[in-house]
């Protein structure tokens, strides 16, 4: 009987030690698996923080890629067009509704001119519009318009907002034409969308 219990206890001490060894490998994995609240909203924190908040205050429910260096133009476009009616750029949505940041025209013909600007169509300047929201200082966002043929790339400069809460930054297009680059601060003139900034338009009369 005696024999018995030992070998009872033997054995559960056996698994008991197991089950703490286990445990003592886990934690730790467990630990990592959950990102800091900082971290990019990809995987875990997208579905239990989805939000991600813009330079000018705003907050969003996507990325679209900005934050990791790529914006997918193709799920902006897809984004824009299933708006009512179709409506695509500045005019898809309004205040709150609107679901994807914008410039307006002067601001990329202020940083690579008139006519390369007018090569970008409404998906590429939401695009360059959601890298002023959510791209880190410094951060250089890329995205490729396969009708045109043209490359952006746009760097934000100014990592926090000042007292008037523009942002300057940097824009390269590339494509038949060549390479065109161009600096320019822009604004928030509206909830989502960017404007040239006052100095930027005095500058260019």
């Amino acid at each position: 009987m005696n024999s018995n219990r030992s070998v009872s206890s033997s054995r559960q001490r056996r698994i008991l030690s197991r089950a703490l060894a286990f445990l003592a490998l886990a934690l730790p994995c467990l630990a990592l698996a959950t990102p800091p609240p900082w971290a990019p909203a990809h995987g875990w924190r997208k579905k239990n923080d989805p939000t991600y908040a813009g330079y000018s205050g705003r907050t969003w429910d996507d990325d679209y890629g900005v934050q990791s260096g790529r914006c997918n133009r193709e799920e902006v476009g897809a984004v824009l067009g299933g708006m009512a009616g179709g409506v695509l750029g500045a005019e898809a949505g309004k205040g709150s509704e609107r679901v994807v940041a914008t410039v307006v025209g002067t601001v990329i013909g202020a940083a690579i001119g008139a006519e390369i600007g007018r090569r970008m169509d409404k998906a590429d300047r939401s695009c360059a519009g959601h890298a002023l929201e959510l791209a880190r200082g410094g951060q250089s966002v890329t995205w490729s318009n396969p009708v045109t043929g043209v490359t952006y790339q746009l760097t934000p400069v100014d990592a926090s907002p000042g007292a008037d809460g523009c942002r300057r930054f940097r824009l390269i297009a590339t494509g038949v034409f060549g390479l065109s680059e161009g600096r320019t601060t822009a604004c928030p003139a509206d909830v989502g969308v960017w404007d040239l900034a006052p100095e930027a338009k005095m500058s260019r009369r």
